[in-house]
């Protein structure tokens, strides 16, 4: 049987590509909170090239094991994609590799859920050596549980949304090579992070911060607003992809702020795991900006996002202040301040037309200075391990040798400051 969408041996069009979306409704979940989900995944889909021309919506008790959907719905989204002329699905859930071969051997049509779109614009999106590695990697693995099903997809959606990036060079490949691949992709990513973990061993005097939040929050906005860099703004999911590092101009020079990778609901497994490294970043932060978009209807839902992302990544236990971002775009004071009610301590902000940045200045110095340390450590030279502990767990900013004892000016936040001040006794006692 021959796929509708195969017309032709050329590409198709990504600003034409017609897609149907489709998602469940679980009992005691709001239509309201599906119908957002599918809004975000239009947004995205859009995002990927694609127009969205349906969207279906079924009412289960749990998800078919066969194809997620009943199949009366299934039939129902056969019919109005060939009236429709769509070419793809994407469906809002994880979708295993038989569910995604049952659903499109009934529509025939090639089936595509969250996280694969999710890698697709990540695919485009990557710029730097680091994101292209992160992204193949995940993508690879994405792949790899799908090998047979993407085969047949390939071969007659090449260039479609879901299938770019990695997809292409995948046709002749076996399971075999692909997990050769990943290990060579994993050791080039290991060799970057050495990489990156010199790089910030050579930034002294400044306070790290890390932006952190959901994408199209206004991150790069704000990071343009206090830098002068000219960091990429789209009102697009995943506008920017890759870490970006600057030092704060003129009234924020002492900070060296750090712009990370936009959170979403159903972040797929493969790409928390490949960004790990990019993420490191935030791990050397000494505070973090959880940068809001609290214009949007949703916004304590995206918070939440967020702070399980924080969690998984194990940077929960970081300092953090929720930056309260588009504030201009609020309807009234009532509405701030029931924002306000959800997290008291977050500043309210701006950064399009840099309004609340002097608050944000006074509360992020105070955090800082609450967080870290300046310590004096005096030990022998000799004193090899305590040496190298205190620059793995501190950010030397001088050092001198001292009627015969290296004399060591670190940085460090409290928790880290506590346990070298501790060691650095007992090498005095020893």
């Amino acid at each position: 049987m021959t796929p509708r969408n195969s017309r032709s041996d050329s590409p198709p069009n990504l600003s034409r590509q017609r897609v149907i979306l489709a998602g469940i409704r679980l009992p005691r979940q709001a239509l309201s909170e599906v119908e957002e989900h599918l809004e975000e995944l239009r947004r995205l889909t859009e995002t990927a090239g694609g127009v969205v021309v349906g969207t279906f919506v079924q009412d289960r008790p749990r998800p078919d094991p066969a194809t997620v959907l009943g199949k009366g719905k299934v039939e129902e989204i056969g019919r109005a994609s060939g009236s429709l002329r769509a070419g793809l699905l994407i469906f809002d859930d994880d979708l295993s590799p038989a569910q995604a071969r049952n659903l499109e051997h009934s529509l025939e049509i090639p089936v595509l859920d969250r996280a694969g779109l999710i890698l697709d614009i990540f695919a485009v999106r990557a710029r730097s050596r680091e994101a292209k590695v992160q992204v193949e990697l995940a993508q690879l693995r994405y792949l790899l549980p799908r090998l047979t099903r993407r085969w047949t997809h390939l071969e007659r959606q090449a260039g479609g949304i879901g299938v770019r990036g990695v997809g292409e060079t995948q046709l002749e490949t076996d399971r075999r090579l692909i997990q050769q691949r990943i290990a060579r992709l994993v050791s080039q990513l290991d060799q970057i992070g050495r990489e990156r973990t010199q790089r910030r061993k050579r930034r002294k005097e400044t306070t790290q911060v890390a932006l952190v939040g959901y994408t199209n929050a206004g991150k790069s906005t704000l990071l343009n607003r206090l830098t002068g860099a000219a960091a990429f703004v789209e009102d697009r999911l995943f506008a920017t992809l890759d870490p970006l590092v600057r030092q704060g101009r003129e009234a924020w020079d002492r900070f060296l702020f750090i712009d990370t990778v936009g959170f979403i609901r159903k972040l797929p497994p493969q790409l928390v795991a490949s960004f790990r490294s990019t993420l490191e970043e935030a791990r050397e932060a000494d505070v973090l900006l959880h940068v809001v978009d609290v214009s949007h209807p949703s916004f304590e839902d995206q918070m939440k996002t967020t702070r399980r992302v924080l969690e998984e990544m194990g940077l929960d236990e970081k300092p953090v202040l929720a930056v309260f971002n588009k504030a201009d775009r609020m309807g009234s004071r009532q509405e701030m301040d029931q924002a306000a009610r959800v997290d008291p301590e977050a500043v309210f902000v701006s950064a399009a037309r840099g309004e609340g940045l002097e608050e944000l200045k006074n509360r992020l110095e105070a955090l800082a200075a609450e967080e870290t340390v300046v310590g004096l450590a005096a030990v022998s030279p000799s004193a090899g391990p305590v040496i190298a502990r205190i620059h793995a767990l501190s950010r030397v900013l001088g050092s001198r040798l001292v009627d015969g004892k290296l004399q060591i000016r670190y940085r460090a936040n409290r928790k880290d400051a506590a346990a070298l001040t501790r060691l650095i006794q007992q090498e005095r006692e020893a």
